[in-house]
């Protein structure tokens, strides 16, 4: 089964770590995309933009709404995301601990809805 672990986290941290606490942040989520990739879970993963690039779309009364910035504002916010295979939840749940986000941030796990096939 799939999961999607979204990794939330303040988004201005990472400019007030040293440049020596940053390659060791790159350099730790790099083992971990390496580990799930030799254990064959790794489905997809990336990082996205700070949510200042962010476009919130909308439908109001039929008509569409386009508002720069995210569509909430919150602490910590979506930073990027590995789609993963695992067996149950609880592997799943065991990936998520091990990423490096679980120690600044918080991660969301979600199974994937998968669609029957057409």
């Amino acid at each position: 089964m799939q999961y999607l672990l979204m990794l939330f986290s303040d988004e201005t941290a990472w400019q007030r770590l040293s440049s020596v606490e940053q390659e060791q942040g790159v350099a730790a989520y790099r083992a971990y995309t390496q580990a799930l990739k030799e254990a064959g879970a790794l489905v997809g993963v990336n990082r996205l933009q700070d949510t200042g690039t962010a476009t919130t779309v909308r439908l109001v009364d039929g008509k569409s709404q386009v508002l720069d910035g995210p569509y909430v504002d919150s602490k910590e916010q979506l930073g990027g995301y590995y789609l993963i295979e695992a067996p149950d939840l609880d592997a799943a749940l065991g990936w998520a601990a091990r990423c490096p986000g679980a120690g600044h941030g918080t991660i969301e796990v979600r199974p994937i809805w998968a669609y029957p096939e057409q």
